[in-house]
């Protein structure tokens, strides 16, 4: 059997570091698709997309849902940078639905002043964290 060889992760949002430890395995939403970041990963920058971060440690899976940014890995380490990451056992599933009604009912009301690039950013955030939360 081969030995897994793990890694140091940071997830970082503007409010602050949401996880930092070692890490075996990492699967991201890149903006061509989906990807995954083993140990000695050649270096890259990439650009991310709203989607399901799921990650791989010594003491199980934990999975988060983010919305976009960039991850930088390096031979030391692997930075994630996203707007948002929430971690699947704390997605709040009534204010989820509340935000996926709130953004359906701005991109059908089709006013005028819309901004509707930022409306369909937050209904595909709110689309994702009930998807995450429901375990799709």
């Amino acid at each position: 059997m081969s030995e897994q060889h793990d890694f140091p992760l940071e997830i970082v949002t503007p409010s602050g570091v949401i996880f930092t430890g070692r890490v075996h395995h990492v699967m991201v939403p890149g903006a061509d698709g989906y990807f995954g970041v083993l140990a000695n990963h050649a270096p890259l920058t990439a650009v991310l997309q709203t989607g399901k971060l799921t990650v791989d440690t010594a003491a199980g899976e934990k999975v988060f849902a983010i919305s976009g940014g960039f991850i930088e890995v390096t031979p030391e380490r692997v930075a994630l940078l996203s707007e948002t990451a929430e971690p699947e056992n704390s997605i709040d599933i009534p204010r989820a639905e509340e935000a996926l009604k709130r953004a359906q009912e701005r991109l059908a009301a089709g006013e005028a002043d819309l901004d509707v690039d930022r409306s369909r950013l937050a209904l595909a955030r709110a689309l994702n964290r009930m998807r995450i939360a429901s375990h799709e």
